[in-house]
């Protein structure tokens, strides 16, 4: 490396860049524009590193310089440079050349920037009018250039080294957008800890093809590829995913590629409604490793269509029409291969215990002997959202039928607006699943038997008691019971309500 260069640095300067945005549209929007800019100085600055090379190599050998340039891995067409843009930024229409030069981009790489017709820029506009009008567009459009050809950002391979300083400023980005985009952030962003976490407990392994039904911008299964390598120094595995979100999708398609991940398929489109990942005879792919995030609770999931599903994602039952919950998990149980096949994914609370028909879901998916363990995790860890989740760990073909119960709900490192899971919270986490221990009021090994007496009710309390003992009078004691009883009145209004469904009325759930 030419120069001493830091992650720290390169974060820094990006995050100053967003100041050209600040004031004039909000962090959800200007996301776009930021993370946009990096790819094309990224694929700039690597493309001149390049050039410079050969330039040293073979002197002024035009012809064999360009020839060799031809061999990238990818194209760079001159009016798709950033440095052509930069030239031009006190000209009029920036916005407009931006565009055209990714346009030109995507033209140019349609086997990494396009998927079944869908193009990765298509729904980022730097010519719109959000930006303002005229002048002040493009005002704002020449200082963006110019912050990202600050010498702070040169990306160049030769001074910045390995390909993850720019994976990881990346990812950073995405980070600090998902903490000021609020409730929008779930759409894009897990934290990297429960990533961490899910990666760990279903152990990835060389030759795996892993899946992300609700990829987001692809950071968990990022998690699960580093994790292969990290453990097993071996690129042998292949990434899947699928997201709704064209703006989203957008994001991981880019990030795979700024993280060097060129073994991928990331398809755009609805995975219940319309599963894209598919087979040569239209049948869902199956994998390894499937694990997600997916949105809590969704309302119009896609209830109409999922009573005639063509793969029979079904059959165990139909979610409610205002939950989706179960819908994705069927779905991922569907996609599963029929003996390395394992799981994970993030769920509300609710779908532990909720009645009607997820109630005859889990029944049966507990009956199979497909759940491994219902781990509860602390509040606040998901941008968007205050509540508690848990993960549900599912495999194939288990060795015995007990499920482990771990309440991690207090477990956690409290930070200003989000709490976090730090390395010794997922290292307790991880010690009793891979130990399947019992740990006092932390963890239990529950058997079938005992399962089905809670009439196959996962709620954790049922199973481990996760309450400190008080002296009498003690204010935290209180606390901890009002909230134990708050979670036995979820459960009893739920009953409630599928015992008025069975005798035809209609109710508005509670969670």
């Amino acid at each position: 490396m030419t120069d001493n260069i830091k992650q720290e640095m390169i974060n820094k300067a990006l995050w100053a860049a967003c100041d050209t945005f600040r004031g004039t549209i909000s962090a959800d929007s200007y996301k776009d524009f930021i993370l946009t800019m990096l790819f094309l100085k990224y694929i700039s600055d690597v493309w001149q590193d390049h050039y410079e090379a050969y330039q040293t190599q073979y002197g002024d050998d035009s012809i064999l310089i360009e020839e060799k340039m031809r061999a990238e891995q990818f194209a760079l067409p001159r009016e798709a440079n950033f440095y052509t843009l930069l030239e031009m930024r006190h000209e009029p229409d920036n916005g407009k050349r931006i565009d055209q030069a990714l346009k030109i981009l995507e033209e140019a790489n349609s086997g990494m920037l396009k998927s079944a017709g869908k193009r990765v820029f298509q729904d980022i506009s730097f010519n719109t009018d959000k930006l303002g009008e005229g002048k002040h567009k493009n005002l704002i459009l020449r200082h963006l250039l110019e912050d990202f050809a600050s010498p702070q950002l040169n990306l160049k391979p030769s001074r910045v080294g390995a390909l993850d300083v720019i994976g990881n400023a990346y990812e950073y980005l995405i980070r600090n957008f998902a903490a000021s985009a609020g409730q929008k952030a779930g759409e894009f962003y897990t934290p990297p800890e429960v990533s961490d976490l899910l990666a760990e407990l279903l152990d990835p392994q060389p030759g795996d093809d892993i899946c992300d039904p609700t990829a987001g911008s692809a950071s968990l299964l990022l998690k699960c590829g580093q994790k292969i390598f990290a453990n097993h120094k071996s690129n042998k595995y292949r990434l899947y995913g699928q997201e709704a979100i064209s703006s989203t999708w957008s994001l991981a398609k880019m990030n795979m590629f700024l993280h060097g991940q060129d073994n991928h398929q990331i398809e755009w489109g609805d995975t219940i409604r319309n599963p894209k990942l598919l087979d040569p005879h239209g049948n869902l792919l199956q994998f390894d490793v499937v694990t997600a995030n997916p949105p809590f609770s969704l309302d119009k999931w896609g209830y109409e269509e999922a009573a005639h599903d063509e793969f029979m994602r079904f059959e165990r039952g139909l979610p409610p029409k205002t939950k989706g919950d179960y819908a994705f998990i069927l779905h991922m149980m569907s996609t599963l291969k029929p003996d390395t096949g394992r799981m994970g994914v993030v769920v509300p609370l609710g779908v532990l215990f909720r009645g009607s028909n997820e109630a005859i879901i889990r029944k049966r998916l507990i009956e199979e002997n497909l759940l491994d363990a219902v781990i509860g995790l602390p509040e606040k860890l998901f941008y968007g959202s205050g509540i508690a989740a848990a993960i549900l760990i599912f495999k194939k073909k288990k060795t015995n039928t007990n499920v482990i119960f771990i309440d991690a709900s207090r477990e956690y490192k409290a930070g200003k607006n989000q709490n976090l899971l730090s390395k010794e919270n997922i290292d307790k986490i991880l010690e009793a699943y891979k130990n399947a221990a019992d740990m006092d009021k932390y963890s239990h090994i529950a058997t079938l038997e005992e399962i089905q007496k809670n009439d196959y009710n996962l709620n954790l309390p049922r199973y481990v008691d996760s309450l400190e003992k008080k002296e009498e009078g003690d204010f935290l004691a209180i606390y901890y019971e009002r909230e134990k009883l708050k979670t036995q009145l979820i459960e009893l209004d739920n009953d409630i309500e599928s015992y008025l469904v069975k005798l035809g009325y209609t109710t508005q759930s509670r969670i």
